[in-house]
């Protein structure tokens, strides 16, 4: 299992999986994701990202959002590995503190992530906790951490070096899907007809 960044060809699998979560597609770019792949068949696990907020009276703002774990990956550390290849990015881009508004702060609370006043937000994230509550996470609450604080347990570590080896056993060629062509009705500059 490891954890790389996501790869244009992933944006329609991405957006699936953020949909069928229910998760925060506001500002979509695949290249700010990050995904965990099972490195035995290829299986994507979980995902993340990074948004950044520019206000144009400030300093850049940090953002951790649409975070998630396939069901069949749960309890695995895939989650914790994929928040923590973003904090690692957040820091790596100059960013010291990192925040999230999300319902799950117990969660994040493992890492070091603490809850801190609505008041204390910046402004754009303050504005944003309040989209977050109206749509996909009503019980959205901020949260910050500083990025050289992050810490990831030995046991969700160690859970993530565990996870099942081989799942379905997806082949490592690329198909014709994973490029967005359907087969059945896809034609080709040099087709014959045959």
């Amino acid at each position: 299992m490891y954890v790389r960044d996501a790869k244009n060809r992933e944006e329609v699998w991405l957006l699936d999986a953020i949909e069928a979560m229910e998760l925060d597609e506001t500002a979509f770019r695949s290249r700010d994701y990050v995904v965990a792949v099972d490195e035995t068949s290829g299986e994507k696990a979980g995902f993340g990202r990074i948004r950044v907020h520019k206000p144009d009276d400030g300093v850049d703002i940090c953002e951790l959002t649409s975070i998630g774990v396939l069901e069949s990956w749960r309890g695995q550390g895939v989650g914790a590995h994929v928040v923590e290849r973003l904090v690692e990015y957040a820091g790596d881009q100059g960013f010291e503190t990192v925040y999230t508004l999300t319902g799950e702060g117990s969660y994040l609370a493992q890492f070091g992530f603490r809850r801190i006043d609505e008041s204390a937000l910046p402004e754009p994230l303050q504005n944003r906790l309040e989209d977050k509550r109206e749509g996909v996470d009503p019980d959205a609450v901020p949260l910050e951490i500083d990025a050289d604080e992050f810490q990831l347990p030995e046991r969700l570590r160690e859970a993530f070096k565990r996870a099942p080896d081989g799942r379905d056993e997806a082949s490592d060629d690329d198909s014709p899907e994973d490029f967005g062509i359907d087969p059945e009705s896809a034609t080709y500059k040099y087709d014959t007809g045959r």
